[in-house]
Formats: C-alpha cells, sequence, structure tokens
C-alpha cells in the first residue's frame, strides 16, 4: 500500500527565530524563539501591540532584517546564508511590497509607477508595459494609468501600490498596515481587492495589521505578544 503523499514544504518558514538589539542591560529581545510556516496561496494576517514584535517578523520575512539566532528559509533556502546582494534579489525577484503610505513617485504616472519594478529588473519596455496595464487592470485602474498620484484618492492610489507589488509576479506580497491611510469604505475595497487577488491568482498575502475587521479577511491570524506568537489559527478561532 503506497504510503500519504509528502506535504510540501513551506513557501516561507521561522524556526526558532530569535532578534534582539542592543547588548547587555541595554538588550532587547524582539522576537524570542518564534516557529512560523506560512504556506503557498495563503492569507495571513499578523496581529499585535505596539513593540509584540510583529514589525520585526515582518522585516525579517521580508529580507529587510536577518535573525540574531534561529533560521528563516525562503522556498526552502536558509535566508541567512545569503549574501546582502544575493537578498536584495529575493526581495526584488519573489517578494511584492505595499506599504500604509503608498510609497508612489509623485510627479510619475501610475503606469510608471508599476514598471519601476520591473526597471530595477532590467525588463525590455515593451514587455514591462505590458505586465504594467495587465497589473493595472487586476486592481481595477483601467483608464486611469497615465494619472498621477495627486489625481488619485487614497484608494486608488493604495491599487497603484498593489499593482506595483504584484506585477512582478511575486511568491508572497508583504502588506503592513495597507489600509492604515484609507477611511472604512475604501478599506474595505482594499480587502476585497486583496482577498480577491489571494482567491483568484493564488497569491500568498502576509498583512500586518491592528484592525480586527481587516484581519478577518484573512484566511488565518498570528497574534504576537512579547516577541512571542501568542495564538495562530483560522480567523473564528484567533478571535475567540
Amino acid at each position: 500500500m503506497a504510503g500519504a503523499a509528502p506535504q510540501p514544504s513551506p513557501l516561507i518558514e521561522l524556526r526558532q527565530v530569535t532578534r534582539t538589539y542592543g547588548r547587555g542591560s541595554a538588550e532587547v529581545r524582539a522576537l524570542d524563539g518564534v516557529d512560523l510556516a506560512i504556506a503557498a496561496g495563503e492569507f495571513v494576517a499578523i496581529m499585535g501591540p505596539s513593540g509584540s514584535g510583529k514589525s520585526t517578523a515582518m522585516n525579517i520575512l521580508g529580507c529587510l532584517d536577518t535573525p540574531s539566532r534561529g533560521a528563516y528559509l525562503f522556498k526552502g533556502v536558509e535566508v541567512g546564508s545569503l549574501t546582502r546582494d544575493q537578498r536584495a534579489l529575493l526581495r526584488r525577484h519573489f517578494i511584492g511590497f505595499v506599504f500604509q503610505g503608498f510609497n508612489l513617485l509623485a510627479r510619475t504616472s501610475a503606469l510608471e509607477n508599476v514598471e519601476l519594478p520591473l526597471i530595477y529588473r532590467g525588463a525590455p519596455l515593451g514587455e514591462r508595459r505590458a505586465l504594467a496595464l495587465e497589473a493595472l487592470a487586476k486592481v481595477g485602474l483601467q483608464g486611469r494609468e497615465l494619472h498621477q498620484p495627486s489625481e488619485l484618492s487614497g484608494g486608488q492610489q493604495q491599487r497603484v501600490a498593489i499593482a506595483r507589488a504584484i506585477v512582478t509576479r511575486p511568491d508572497v506580497v508583504l502588506a503592513d498596515e495597507p489600509t492604515g491611510n484609507l477611511d472604512t469604505a475604501r478599506s474595505r475595497e482594499i480587502m476585497e481587492l486583496l482577498a480577491e487577488l489571494n482567491r483568484r491568482d493564488g497569491i500568498t498575502i502576509v498583512m500586518v495589521t491592528h484592525e480586527q475587521e481587516m484581519a478577518a479577511y484573512a484566511g488565518r491570524i498570528v497574534r504576537f505578544l512579547d516577541g512571542r506568537i501568542e495564538s495562530d489559527g483560522p480567523e473564528k478561532e484567533a478571535a475567540q
């Protein structure tokens, strides 16, 4: 009788990750032995009060920081063994970022903003233009391609930022408080868009938020407290 099929490896995994800053009496332990595994195709919300470690965890997942101890594996590769340049290439080719403040170039069209990651990758003009138009269509901005950020609402600017994050077809999108600068109606629109991209296109999303209503769009909520994971489970379980 054949055995069970092997489970696929997690897309991203933290193994007993500790991150400390400072030394001696000034040492701060931002993360304290964190284990976290996220599979391809998941939509995970990360929550916790200020100083809980959630931002440090996201910085490590985004290859913007490295563990003091423990291991971070991305697609089975130990990120700590990579050079700074290799980590930069990993960010550029496999990770998309969405920020609370949109981070768009002010005097540049939506289309050109979305093309930026492809320029960094050296993609030819025709290819990057086609991919940027496709990404803007996915976020519902047909007809707004030539508008500058000042000509767009906050919700539309965040849609441009999401298009920029997905234009390279990354393995994972890391979203840091993506609705933090938006009103409730626009926040819900952005969360519905992220949920649709996750469901329709299979994009893995890891999102930091302090709002329970926004976290509820995710299939799983991980709560941090004092540098450790306090709870980890489906939205209904995590809310209890």
